[in-house]
């Protein structure tokens, strides 16, 4: 099919029709708590807790419906950090084609074995996204597979915005939509739909600082190409945004947001901690983003775009967030070598209810054993003011400690 059609208002119905056959409902959740956190009314969008564990099933799965019998029995290829990977392999799956998918050799094992599972065939190349992209075209031209591409597609993108639809059928007086950057191809479907239905909503898209593509590129211009890639956001490490979509943003989207990484982190422990839900780092994108939001008293959805994301990866996350919430340091004390001292520091630090959870005992840090030895204790509190609460009562006993960065 031509997309020069695409992005219509009837098209947007069409595809919302559609994807209905291969999706799961996704009801907005209000969010008590961050709602109280930014002052406005923050509902979310758990795309995550889709069959395929995100939303790009719903572009993947238009799109191949829209293909004839030949393009689709000749094979399908795409190249995917993995969300696009699965929604194409479902969708291949449902119509009876063969799928080849690319996918970055960093790409997170869940995402892997799940796109298999599937009945994929996956193919392993390149550091990031627009490697393997470029090789995905290459065996699409030596096997004459049709390809299908993740974001710079009007078609993939109109089934992306089928979001919309359903965000403003269900919150018709919605102010704010937040929507995670990748490439571009779901805040094209998600910016255009919205504009059509009610132009006076406001459509941010957030991006990790380490790979603010589309960002660049609006400054620009012009599509602009980053010279590298640096985020635990592996779903939207882009370096180049889509130039079919381009014009759409431009038009459509209010502004960007760009979050560090460190704010996913927190993000992480807050979706776990207070809804109890699984969120990969680009998914955080969008929560992360909330507290840059300088509105109050507003209508806001944050899109969760997907739940992807593998145990090793979440462990991490899970570590790194305690430690930038003051739930988990380290500090080094130095005390003089002799019998006692070991339980004398552990006493203070039981007496303000700080939990030991590592000690390290480095006896070579003077020449002067007897003078002193460094202690290093990796501490549990309940937060920041704990945390200082213990720090003050081991100075007060005259250990001077130092707060170190380490990890457990």
């Amino acid at each position: 099919m031509s997309e020069e059609n695409m992005l219509t208002l009837e098209k947007f119905e069409e595809a919302s029709e559609k994807v209905k056959e291969a999706i799961l409902p996704t009801d907005l959740v209000y969010s008590e708590y961050l709602s109280n956190q930014t002052g406005n009314k923050v509902y979310l969008k758990p795309e995550n807790m889709q069959f395929t564990g995100a939303y790009k099933v719903r572009g993947a799965y238009y799109k191949m419906s829209t293909l004839s019998e030949e393009e689709r029995q000749k094979g399908i290829i795409t190249a995917s950090a993995g969300n696009h990977a699965q929604g194409v392999a479902y969708a291949a799956k449902r119509y009876g084609a063969k799928a080849v998918i690319v996918m970055p050799t960093t790409t997170p094992l869940i995402k892997v074995n799940r796109t298999k599972s599937y009945g994929a065939e996956v193919v392993l190349y390149g550091n990031v996204y627009d490697e393997a992209c470029a090789k995905a075209y290459e065996l699409a031209e030596e096997h004459g597979y049709t390809f299908i591409h993740p974001f710079d597609d009007l078609t993939v993108a109109t089934g992306q915005g089928s979001i919309a639809m359903e965000i403003v059928k269900e919150l018709p007086l919605v102010d704010y939509i937040l929507v995670p950057i990748g490439g571009g191809g779901l805040a094209t479907g998600v910016s255009t739909l919205a504009k059509l239905l009610n132009p006076k909503i406001k459509v941010i898209g957030v991006e990790p600082q380490g790979a603010n593509c589309m960002q660049a590129s609006l400054k620009a211009g012009k599509v602009t190409t980053l010279p590298t890639v640096n985020t635990i956001a592996d779903g939207t490490a882009v370096k180049t945004p889509g130039s079919k979509i381009f014009p759409y943003i431009q038009k459509n989207l209010d502004d960007i947001i760009t979050v560090p990484d460190e704010d996913l982190v927190v993000a992480f422990l807050d979706m776990v901690e207070n809804h109890k839900m699984i969120v990969e780092n680009s998914g955080l994108l969008t929560v992360a983003a909330l507290k840059y939001l300088d509105v109050k008293n507003k209508k806001v959805v944050s899109i969760l775009s997907g739940g992807n994301m593998d145990v090793i990866t979440m462990s991490s996350v899970v570590q790194q967030g305690l430690i930038f919430r003051d739930r988990i340091f380290t500090v080094s004390v130095l005390l003089p070598d002799k019998p006692g001292e070991l339980s004398r520091v552990a006493g203070v630090i039981a007496d303000v209810n700080g939990n030991v959870i590592k000690l390290e005992h480095n006896q070579f840090v003077s020449t002067n054993r007897s003078a002193a030895v460094e202690l290093r204790i990796t501490l549990e509190a309940f937060g920041t003011e704990h945390k200082n609460e213990i720090i003050e009562a081991l100075n007060k006993n005259g250990y001077q400690p130092k707060v170190v960065r380490t990890m457990m």
